[in-house]
């Protein structure tokens, strides 16, 4: 027997609270005792649908993500798709994403099982979008595409857990520059 179907609508809830509880708490302070009491929800729930914090909150990051950064279209100029790739992505990793995510990927360095489940619905879903937004001419002819990839991902990622400097419109364009004059 697999159980009681979710409820779509406690479902929403509990993710709504748990971003929100991030956003007001920050990720390390959120607890799953917390979330089911924003949520309205008893703890049993949640743990029948998520073993863990990381777990929930990846889903609720899965659908944040996924609504806020499509693949932007093909305007014809590649380095400006690029630059629209990266802004979107900058803009999303500056607010609650990027420190959710930070969380998330601190949660993944000592849970491998957890580590591959990131890379699978968010980490790497992003990569490949990134890829295909610079295979359409933004690389020089020879640049290996995940070494880009590395490239501009590894400065916001840089920025983000060091927090020295902005993750904005600038960066996106300064690192699109950067991506263009690799040889």
């Amino acid at each position: 027997m697999a159980g009681r179907p979710r409820s779509e609508v406690a479902r929403q809830a509990i993710l709504r609270a748990a971003l929100e509880l991030c956003e007001r708490d920050g990720y390390a302070s959120v607890t799953l005792k917390g979330i089911a009491e924003a949520a309205g929800t008893g703890r049993q729930t949640l743990y029948r649908w998520w073993q863990t914090k990381a777990e929930l909150l990846l889903e609720a990051m899965t659908e944040v993500v996924g609504e806020q950064l499509p693949v932007p279209p093909e305007s014809g100029d590649p380095q400006r798709d690029l630059v629209v790739f990266l802004r979107e992505s900058f803009a999303v990793a500056h607010g609650l994403a990027g420190r959710v995510v930070v969380g998330l990927m601190a949660d993944a360095q000592s849970d491998p099982g957890f580590a591959a489940e990131l890379d699978a619905r968010l980490i790497g879903p992003r990569r490949r979008a990134l890829r295909a937004v610079l295979e359409r001419g933004a690389l020089p002819v020879g640049v290996d595409p995940e070494l880009a990839v590395d490239i501009a991902f590894g400065v916001m990622w840089y920025r983000l857990l060091n927090r020295h400097a902005e993750v904005d419109e600038q960066l996106a364009e300064d690192v699109a520059a950067l991506v263009a004059r690799i040889r």
